[in-house]
């Protein structure tokens, strides 16, 4: 880990050496001349919108349909746990006092 930590590390100062000089060099570059000054160009006017018709929408029914109810079929019959049957100790007495 310790291995690992040093080469991250040195990656690091690598890298801000070469920034360092990459800064430099952009610094000396002589000053970058100035755009003409271009005209604006005018833009056609926008076209109109015409206005639609307003759509009309159908009248819904007040009270909805009723709809039969179809008969349910039964249940079924549930399954049922066995009796357990009762474990009594032969031979033993239980003392209540």
């Amino acid at each position: 880990m310790a291995r690992f930590n040093c080469f991250i590390l040195a990656l690091f100062i690598a890298l801000s050496f070469s920034d360092g000089e990459v800064a430099r060099q952009l610094l000396q570059l002589p000053a970058l001349p100035s755009l003409p000054n271009l005209p604006k160009p005018t833009l056609p006017p926008l076209p109109s919108i015409p206005t639609l018709p307003q759509p009309t929408l159908p009248t819904l029914p007040a009270t909805q349909p009723s709809l039969p109810k179809p008969p349910l079929p039964p249940l079924p019959i549930l399954p049922t746990m066995p009796a357990i049957p009762k474990v009594t100790l032969l031979g033993f007495r239980i003392k209540n006092d």
